[in-house]
């Protein structure tokens, strides 16, 4: 009997040895086909940086960074002495801002009473009762169908955050809404201005009080350089290229079809380092906006990825309830979330299970989490620094994402 039993236990143990060995070496292959795709985008001079963390469950499965916060000057040389890439860096994350920032404000006004996202606009913002505007909701901008352009130079009008939302009240609808999702900044500049006016603070002092201190996100802000403490900031654009491309390129099929290129000249002159690389957010919404603007670290993203991924429950208890955290995070008729891209036809999440989110940002940041595996990617990437390329766009860094989130897809199910 005893013999038995002394039989047994090996067998166990050896099985258990070899399937954490069978594990480990996955977990390595992942780290290394990661390793492989990053380092190979620095050596080709396609990207300056990277860090990313991949997280399942409370398990860090990887994270590091690769390359150079700062690594061109404004000529777009290289510098005698590029910074080195740290997972400490705070990044430019662009658009991450409309679903780490604005989007969970919403979340939580809404958790609160204070707002319904199918109420009108026109509720709060009194310039959208009229005929052609009373019907759009929180909802429509949520989503992108509320047919307001995509983009607007508001800087060539406003240097106020208060002056740009009246501008937007004026602006003429360009679809029909509801008829189709047309990614706009817009909608998300309007959010934060339903943000200031239902809380009565300023959006980033909201975002601040009620997400970042909450979530202990310390390296989560709008206008970093206003922070003395902040050190570590990667580099984006040397000025506005693509926006001045924006402007005076028919082509892009962005400018208004007034404007005179020629009526402002304000364009940054200099390579931006803590400064917000949209023009709008910059220039016109005084650093602060709902659709760009702040900055922030993986580790930061990361602890709100967790309250998504943990049914809206932070360490501190719930953080979002659940049932809210489930209608922003249903497909609509679209194939998206409120706020959150979610039609796994996009390369973030590629071909990933029902239920899969996501997001990215102009200058190469993204978030991608597959809820079925309890796990999550957050990239970013500062691309912006190596200039434009010949075609005059700057890297496109959706091969990259999606070679990332297909390996982890791939390997994630047979970790712990």
């Amino acid at each position: 009997m005893q013999k038995k039993i002394i039989y047994i236990i090996l067998i166990l143990s050896l099985y258990f040895n070899t399937s954490v060995a069978q594990n480990k070496t996955k977990k390595e292959i992942l780290i290394s086909n990661i390793n492989q795709i990053l380092e190979n985008e620095i050596e080709q001079s396609n990207i300056p940086s990277a860090v990313i963390l991949i997280k399942q469950g409370n398990k860090e499965l990887y994270k590091n960074a690769f390359g150079y916060a700062y690594l061109n000057n404004f000529e777009n040389k290289r510098l005698k002495k590029p910074e080195k890439t740290t997972v400490n860096h705070l990044y430019d994350i662009a658009s991450l801002t409309k679903v780490v920032g604005t989007t969970t404000s919403i979340m939580l006004l809404a958790d609160q009473g204070l707002l319904n996202i199918n109420d009108p606009v026109s509720k709060y913002i009194k310039a959208f009762n009229t005929p052609e505007k009373s019907k759009i909701t929180i909802r429509h901008l949520l989503t992108h169908t509320s047919g307001l352009m995509e983009w607007f130079p508001f800087y060539y009008y406003s240097s106020k955050r208060k002056d740009t939302y009246k501008i937007i009240d004026k602006l003429p609808l360009k679809y029909e809404i509801g008829s189709g999702r047309h990614y706009s900044d817009l909608g998300f500049i309007l959010l934060g201005e339903i943000i200031e006016k239902v809380s009565k603070l300023p959006l980033d002092q909201f975002m601040e009080l009620h997400i970042f201190k909450p979530l202990e996100m310390k390296h989560t802000m709008f206008n970093p350089l206003n922070n003395h403490s902040i050190e570590n900031i990667t580099a984006t654009s040397h000025g506005n290229p693509y926006e001045t491309r924006m402007v005076t390129d028919n082509t892009l099929g962005m400018k208004p079809d007034s404007l005179n290129p020629n009526q402002w000249n304000g364009w940054r002159k200099y390579t931006l380092k803590g400064e917000v690389n949209d023009g709008n957010a910059w220039h016109a919404n005084e650093g602060v906006s709902g659709h760009a603007g702040l900055f922030s670290t993986v580790e930061d993203i990361q602890k709100l990825i967790d309250v998504l991924k943990n049914k809206g429950k932070s360490k501190n208890g719930q953080f979002i309830s659940e049932k809210t955290l489930t209608e922003f995070l249903t497909q609509d008729k679209f194939k998206n979330g409120l706020g959150w891209v979610m039609n796994t036809n996009s390369a973030i999440i590629k071909n990933g299970p029902k239920g899969s989110f996501g997001h990215t940002g102009f200058t190469g940041t993204s978030i991608a989490v597959i809820p079925e595996n309890n796990i999550s990617i957050i990239l970013l990437v500062n691309r912006q620094n190596m200039g434009l390329l010949e075609s005059k766009s700057y890297y496109n860094l959706n091969p990259i994402r999606e070679k990332i989130f297909k390996a982890v897809l791939k390997y994630s199910k047979s970790f712990d």
